[in-house]
């Protein structure tokens, strides 16, 4: 297999050559990186998923609770685009070989959700046990049901490059109402996916640059995630300089009425072939190999940032649990006691933009956290308000502190770039990561931070104490109360009734208590 141009070919694999050996080998950054890591597996499940749980968060967003397998996953690469866009190539061309069952054609090939994935041998995981394994972070899949599961697949191979990232294959997506038959909801699989991306590339064809509907809802999908989202014109060589020009212009064009952002993304013209055609035009080669490099640039800091990228995403989800749990203690105060509930809750959705204004002037909040209207109202219906206690102030001091203190302290013990490559003398560590000095000296220790698995929950204590929740003081005093009046209500009663019946003899004392009330009634 060739790469862009023949002319190019020793400094094109030159750069893919420098592209395979940056992975993460450096000893002192994968000792810091774990415990970093562990450290944040400790910090939301013990004070942002407690929040979490208590407020039904997962109900009301796409977004399923993260697991340690999640957290401590590889950096992911997801592609979008349409078809024959050549996103399966881009992926031939990184790992300089096929991957298991890739077929490359101009017609629509690949019909499925492939994650391609670093393993010894080569093999392939169907979609239902990749679901359900605890090696593979995809268990939040199942979800989507059978008839994702049987479109979706791990095909795994040795790679040094699937060493430092995950790549995700999608199908691709045809124009008009051709595939609205999936038998799955594409576009919030494509938001699954997103959510636990690090790098989105959506990809285009020189000669395709019309939007379809199902692409402009994948795009849409990507809100919120705008800033990992890149746009690779593929294929730039197919036209000579000047309709590159146009070519570019257009594709800017065509984003700027589909991706409402002020900022103007990010787009590689790049040209990825495995056998380059012959009429591929050369007046544009320095461009494309530039734009190549910074394309693979952009890949090789993947593992480098995605510790950063991981408490990113852990501070954004805590700040919308955060908002989450107050507009659901609001709207409970909103509610009625005893009857009525159901026009309430009712009137509470109606007026919704009314409501989330009214807690973002309470708690001093910005509307940018919180949640889309039509999409919590829609999450309202059939909610039971009493399974939800008041606002938990212990529950809320938790997240403030892992946002305020923990979180950041995280960033802080982050290693630097030079750690990773490993140009600079050995950083400093920090005081706590002393422990894992005798680990170094001895590489083949099952428990060296370099051996561990993805999954090391319960390898060593946790620094953070759990948040349990608290009870709720108001509820527990109504229900004692409310229960006290009807137990003497039933006694007033049902002495009454039995007096009246005769049923009562020799309770001179209890008839005497009971009939002044029984007069009364």
């Amino acid at each position: 297999m060739t790469e862009i141009d023949t002319p190019q070919k020793a400094e094109s694999t030159a750069t893919t050559s420098d592209f395979e050996v940056a992975s993460l080998k450096n000893p002192d950054y994968m000792r810091k990186f774990d415990r970093v890591i562990d450290d944040l597996q400790d910090v939301y499940s013990h004070k942002i998923r407690p929040l979490e749980k208590a407020y039904n968060y997962e109900h009301f967003s796409s977004s399923a609770p993260l697991g340690n397998d999640d957290i401590a996953a590889k950096p992911m690469v997801l592609l979008i685009g349409q078809y024959s866009t050549g996103k399966t190539t881009f992926i031939n061309s990184l790992l300089k070989k096929s991957y298991p069952s890739s077929h490359i054609g101009v017609e629509p090939t690949t019909d499925r959700f492939v994650a391609v994935m670093d393993n010894p041998t080569d093999r392939i995981i169907p979609g239902n046990a990749a679901a359900v394994s605890s090696a593979l972070p995809f268990k939040g899949l199942d979800k989507f049901g059978q008839a994702f599961l049987s479109r979706f697949q791990v095909s795994q191979t040795p790679s040094p490059v699937l060493q430092n990232f995950t790549i995700v294959d999608t199908p691709g997506i045809l124009s008009g109402d051709k595939q609205r038959d999936r038998g799955y909801d594409y576009t919030s699989v494509i938001e699954w996916f997103a959510e636990r991306a690090d790098l989105v590339l959506l990809l285009f064809d020189s000669h395709k640059l019309d939007i379809s509907n199902e692409l402009k809802a994948a795009i849409h999908a990507l809100k919120g995630h705008e800033e990992k989202v890149r746009v690779v014109l593929n294929k730039s060589d197919m036209v000579n300089q000047q309709q590159l020009m146009r070519v570019y212009g257009a594709l800017m064009w065509s984003l700027g009425k589909v991706v409402h952002t002020p900022e103007v993304m990010r787009v590689y013209l790049v040209s990825i072939w495995l056998e380059r055609p012959p009429n591929a035009f050369d007046d544009c080669r320095t461009l494309l190999d530039s734009e190549k490099k910074d394309l693979l640039m952009d890949l090789q800091q993947l593992p480098i940032n995605a510790a950063i990228r991981k408490v990113n995403e852990i501070v954004k989800r805590a700040r919308l649990a955060r908002v989450h749990a107050l507009i659901m203690a609001h709207l409970r105060d909103q509610m009625p006691s005893f009857y009525g509930k159901a026009a309430a809750l009712k009137q509470l959705s109606d007026n919704l933009p009314r409501e989330f204004q009214a807690v973002s002037k309470k708690f001093r909040l910005p509307m940018g956290d919180f949640p889309d209207v039509e999409k919590f109202k829609e999450a309202l219906i059939g909610m039971k308000f009493e399974q939800f206690g008041a606002l938990n102030e212990k529950l809320l001091m938790a997240s403030d502190e892992a946002l305020g203190t923990d979180l950041p302290e995280l960033l802080q013990r982050l290693p630097h770039h030079s750690s990773f490559t490993g140009t600079t003398a050995r950083p400093e560590l920090d005081s706590e990561d002393e422990d894992f000095d005798d680990l170094n000296n001895n590489s083949n220790d099952p428990k060296s931070p370099l051996k561990r698995s993805l999954s090391r929950a319960g390898t060593r204590p946790s620094r953070y104490a759990p948040v349990k929740a608290e009870r709720d003081v108001a509820a527990i005093v109504y229900n004692i109360v409310l229960f006290t009046l009807a137990l003497f209500f039933a006694t007033v009663v049902g002495g009454g009734i039995a007096m009246k019946m005769g049923w009562v003899d020799g309770m001179g004392p209890l008839i005497e208590f009971l009939q002044p009330q029984i007069a009364q009634l």
